[in-house]
């Protein structure tokens, strides 16, 4: 590809969100490991409140975050993450600002309008993360955001058409045929592109297809025709992707159970909502239903277990929750018996008040929380980011998973933690027992532990295999591409 680097690199670009980027990214990396080529991901962009630590700590030890669909291609290359496999990652705080993580670290925060202007000081970020990516393997698969035809965006764009010519990487071109439009997504985009941005395009993927692929040629022919780039390959809609963790929250508004019975496990959706993969396993065990509950819609009264997961701003969620009644509904659900979990932002809302006294989430300065358990929290600047290792503190079950949080929680509930972390207590059980609460997020997915809490409650012990799931549906997904995918997308000169 360029002359000018060592290592070859390709870059998947949408018509739209939401098309299937990042799998199919997933995807191609496990399939290029097989072949045994070093390959890493990379995606300069992105925006998501699903983050992860990355496995390679920063030069102070400390963990830098990433976003989890990085973390997930990492695991499909059967390498560690590290920072420089997203070196920018915005997280929604509000409908019109962000977080803003660099390589890592908190960087600042922005609207969106200030970030446009701000993107151009990124680049260099950018650039450094790829090209050190690119010096430990043969091949780095780019991973775009958004719709590579968002020319409002172009100026100063370190995402898609932007990167792609700042660092001379071939783009092939995702469209979603599942959602329909897939011949006008993709001759649309060839029309409103600069010609700069269009020639870097070398190709277009069909995603999602369901039925007789054959049925679809003259199609391809039609694109081909209209923008003159060849089909690189039409992949079928593939059911184990299910089983990958999500990208965003855009994926929240189709989500669903895999049963259609067992033990009803309700989830309430926000606006902030946060790691919400942290579910993924309860998702996919045998004997559980899965509810999400959004805004408008009516709780399940036959819930066992109600799960509050994270959120990006602690107290603009437990402000809606309430709002929403919400609150009324969780004192009737343990009234009746029901139990209550609570993960990171969740955790921080089953208490007596949560205090921002340096306004770092907003100019609300404190908010009463809903009391279920013995602990107030204070927001504080200091992140905490690391990848843990922890214990319970009942049954003595191993796990795993990783904090990050800019908050402290105090009070007497503590003195009865859920777990042990490097010596120390972490989060905090009510006295009786049914509502607990941890800062502790991917805790569901160390099997023997999940096993352990939900037979606890009551839900029978399934003894599923979650990362054992999710390394099938990645070699699941890397052998329909191998059959479907052109041969030459691996040599497109840049």
């Amino acid at each position: 590809m360029s002359t000018q680097r060592k290592f070859k690199a390709i870059m998947l670009q949408g018509t739209g969100s939401d098309v299937g980027k990042t799998v199919l990214v997933a995807g191609l990396c496990r399939l290029a490991a097989r072949r045994g080529l070093k390959v890493r991901p990379f995606k300069p962009q992105n925006m998501s409140n699903n983050a992860a630590v990355a496995e390679q700590p920063l030069e102070n030890g400390a963990g830098g975050e990433i976003g989890r669909a990085q973390w997930l291609q990492a695991l499909a290359c059967g390498v560690p993450s590290s920072i420089d496999m997203n070196p920018v990652l915005l997280k929604p705080q509000s409908e019109t600002g962000s977080q803003i993580i660099v390589q890592g670290k908190v960087w600042g925060a922005a609207k969106g309008r200030d970030y446009q202007k701000l993107k151009p000081q990124l680049m260099d970020a950018v650039m450094t993360s790829f090209n050190r990516l690119g010096e430990e393997c043969d091949l780095v698969i780019v991973e775009g955001a958004g719709s590579a035809a968002e020319i409002n965006l172009r100026a100063g764009d370190i995402a898609n058409m932007g990167f792609a010519t700042e660092a001379d990487v071939p783009v092939v071109l995702v469209a979603d045929i599942d959602r329909g439009g897939v011949i006008a997504s993709i001759v649309g985009t060839h029309t409103i592109l600069p010609k700069a941005d269009r020639d870097m395009v070398r190709g277009f993927l069909i995603n999602k297809f369901r039925g007789d692929i054959s049925l679809f040629d003259e199609g391809l022919q039609q694109i081909t025709a209209f923008t003159r780039w060849p089909g690189l390959g039409v992949v079928p809609y593939i059911n184990e992707t299910m089983k990958l963790p999500a990208e965003d929250s855009v994926a929240l508004e189709k989500d669903v159970s895999t049963s259609e019975d067992g033990v009803v496990v309700a989830v309430p959706v926000l606006s902030r909502i946060a790691n919400f993969d942290d579910l993924d396993p309860i998702k996919q065990t045998p004997g559980v239903r899965l509810v999400f509950v959004r805004p408008g819609e009516a709780w399940p009264q036959n819930a066992r277990l109600v799960v509050l997961p994270g959120s990006k701003s602690t107290i603009a969620d437990l402000n809606q929750f309430k709002d929403l009644g919400w609150d009324v509904e969780l004192l009737n659900h343990v009234a009746r018996g029901g139990h209550v979990l609570g993960i990171c932002g969740g955790y921080q809302m089953l208490g007596h008040i949560v205090r921002d006294p340096d306004a770092i989430e907003g100019t609300q300065t404190e908010a009463q929380g809903l009391g279920l358990l013995d602990i107030e929290t204070v927001l504080v600047a200091q992140k905490t980011v690391m990848n843990r290792k922890a214990v319970d503190a009942e049954s003595g079950e191993s796990l795993g998973g990783y904090e990050i949080h800019m908050g402290r929680t105090t009070g007497a509930g503590t003195n009865r933690p859920m777990m042990r972390i490097d010596g120390r207590d972490e989060g905090a059980i009510s006295l009786d027992g049914r509502v607990r609460g941890s800062y502790l997020h991917g805790l569901f997915t160390s099997d023997g532990w999940r096993n352990a809490y939900l037979s606890g409650i009551g839900i029978k012990n399934s003894g599923m295999n979650y990362q054992q799931n999710v390394e099938t549906a990645l070699d699941a997904l890397a052998d329909e591409l191998e059959k479907v995918i052109d041969p030459a997308i691996w040599d497109i000169p840049a």
